[in-house]
């Protein structure tokens, strides 16, 4: 018989690091995956970037669920992209809106470097935060909206996809702005982990969209960029609400790119 005292082996590392990036991106309780050691502390924050993507693709599968259960209680399409975005903040809890929010305020109302970060961390939202999210909602919403619903929902899950997959990129490529917080703790990842991000993106967009996941992960791709060149020039750097706003920025650019199109061709 088995020692009762022998302990079990660790799960794989990738399990702990795809769990790891569903607990930094929603809401969902998971139970405890691992030891808070070894390699789960090795650089398992930056690893779990490689899984960004498949976490994004559930988040928009969610708000597709409740797009389409929206549209069979024959609601107006506005008030179902409202909700179906609405679901998408509650299991995300707003955490990327909350970070677009504060890079507004901060871009917006900084003076220098130091009074931007200062203003970046402060929890309340100042006047250039709240438009932020106002026209981040209200885009997105006119763009669902547009959509018939089958292809709302493959746009979401797409979006929610490609809005993430460009984010370990950022991280690899931009230096963190500040020395302490959650962006300078995670780590810089590896090649293999941005490689890893971009092929779990554009899997996911090819399966939802067809032919169509080139010009949505060039949206995405080319937003990243924007957003990466400006937080250089404006602190120098990344922070954790920087990446909020890239993941803002590119799903808005990618809902837009996609009801141009596809409603173009409904």
């Amino acid at each position: 018989m088995p020692d009762a005292t022998t302990v079990p082996p660790p799960p794989p590392r990738w399990t702990q690091d795809a769990a790891l990036a569903l607990v930094f991106l929603t809401r969902l309780p998971l139970p405890p995956i691992g030891p808070l050691n070894g390699p789960l502390a090795e650089g398992a924050s930056a690893r779990a970037m490689g899984w960004f993507p498949l976490v994004g693709a559930l988040v928009g599968l969610t708000g597709g669920v409740v797009f389409a259960m929206a549209a069979l209680l024959h609601l107006p399409p506005l008030a179902g992209a409202l909700l179906a975005l609405a679901a998408t903040v509650r299991l995300t809890g707003g955490l990327h809106e909350d970070g677009a929010a504060d890079v507004a305020d901060g871009f917006g109302g900084g003076r220098d470097l130091a009074r931007k970060l200062e203003i970046m961390r402060d929890s309340r939202a100042g006047s250039y935060g709240v438009l932020a999210l106002v026209f981040s909602v209200g885009i997105r919403a006119a763009a669902l909206a547009a959509l018939p619903v089958p292809a709302a929902v493959s746009a979401l899950v797409a979006a929610g996809a490609l809005s993430r997959c460009g984010l370990a990129m950022m991280a690899r490529v931009l230096s963190p702005a500040r020395r302490d917080g959650l962006a300078a703790a995670q780590g810089r990842p590896a090649m293999a982990t941005v490689l890893l991000a971009l092929a779990f993106g554009i899997a996911i967009a090819v399966a939802a969209l067809g032919g169509l996941a080139l010009p949505a992960l060039a949206a995405s791709l080319l937003a990243v960029i924007a957003v990466s060149a400006l937080a250089r020039k404006q602190i120098g750097g990344h922070t954790g609400d920087v990446f909020g706003a890239a993941q803002q920025v590119a799903e808005t650019a990618v809902l837009l790119t996609l009801s141009a199109l596809m409603g173009a061709s409904a």
